[in-house]
């Protein structure tokens, strides 16, 4: 969907912060290598002469999905592309990829195990304001400074408020994230719930594994799932800013931030989402409608925002 000069540093970007994804997520690798591995692709994505051979010799075999076998596989291949971009797109392509792979370090050091018998807790809101930026704030960044500079309607935009909306924008979609994965991520070992206020409610990481105990946690979560809606909020005031002619960036915006609010207002339908046995989606068909209808409606800033309004509102009915 993204014109056609962005696809490359974008495409780029995504491929090689996947690559680092699918190193640290390589359970069958030991904690200690992974992190040795991430530190080498963080080294080579910043331009470093590093040799990553190994990382791909050491993770490509025990991937299940062919896909990011030959990801890593062509591990060396995908970073030298990064040579090939101009330079300011490298510069913030490396920039980006750097914080990713620091949040990836940051969350294997943070968490030491992988099951709720080594359950941990991020400790307080702001280390789970500052996983967010990492993880996601910073490609808000990546994203806003490269459309400023490829596209010219963009001219008039001035980078630095944009880029602080762009950053909401993409902890808008982590914290949706986080939210949904609650269950599953305490049975492996995480907790994105700040410790403190868990404590403040009498509760303990570990009394997350207890479905009796989790309404306990719900005044945190509906804490966090209000935070989410504000990011929101500014996400699409960021999206809506976008001139009305440059409707593929329009819709590459508008997708993800329908998708994320109809998420949130599943999780606050649901009866307990911190218990749920699965992650909480939507339905496929749903995505279908919510994408065919943007199709028309991209255009129209009055028409997005009542549609954007409709979800929110689903989300304080719940």
């Amino acid at each position: 969907m993204l014109p056609r000069t962005l696809r490359e540093p974008i495409g780029l970007a995504y491929l090689l912060a996947r690559a680092a994804d699918t190193v640290a997520d390589t359970r069958l690798i030991p904690r200690p290598e992974r992190l040795r591995h991430l530190e080498t692709l963080k080294r080579a994505f910043v331009g470093e002469p590093v040799d990553t051979a190994p990382v791909a010799a050491a993770c490509a075999p025990g991937q299940a999905q062919a896909a990011e076998r030959r990801l890593l596989e062509r591990l060396g291949e995908t970073i030298a592309h990064l040579d090939g971009l101009g330079d300011a797109d490298r510069r913030e392509v490396r920039r980006v990829l750097a914080n990713i792979t620091g949040g990836q370090i940051a969350d294997l050091e943070q968490f030491p195990g992988e099951d709720a018998a080594s359950l941990t807790a991020l400790p307080t809101r702001a280390a789970l304001d500052a996983y967010t930026y990492m993880v996601a704030g910073c490609v808000g960044e990546f994203w806003t400074a490269l459309h400023i500079a490829h596209r010219r309607a963009l001219a008039n935009w001035d980078p630095r408020p944009m880029s602080a909306k762009g950053v909401r924008f993409g902890k808008a979609l982590q914290l949706t994230n986080i939210l949904r994965d609650v269950s599953s991520d305490l049975r492996n070992g995480r907790c994105y719930l700040p410790r403190d206020e868990l404590a403040a409610l009498g509760l303990t990481p570990h009394d997350l594994l207890d479905p009796s105990r989790t309404p306990g946690a719900r005044p945190l979560f509906a804490q966090l799932l209000a935070e989410a809606l504000g990011h929101y909020d500014v996400a699409w005031h960021y999206t809506l800013a976008i001139p009305r002619r440059e409707w593929r960036m329009r819709l590459a915006c508008v997708w993800p931030l329908l998708i994320g609010l109809a998420t949130l207002a599943a999780l606050a339908r649901a009866p307990d989402p911190l218990a749920s046995p699965a992650p909480i989606k939507i339905p496929r068909r749903e995505v279908r409608r919510l994408l065919g209808r943007s199709a028309l409606t991209v255009w129209s800033n009055r028409a997005l925002a009542a549609d954007a309004a409709r979800l929110r509102a689903r989300v304080h009915a719940s």
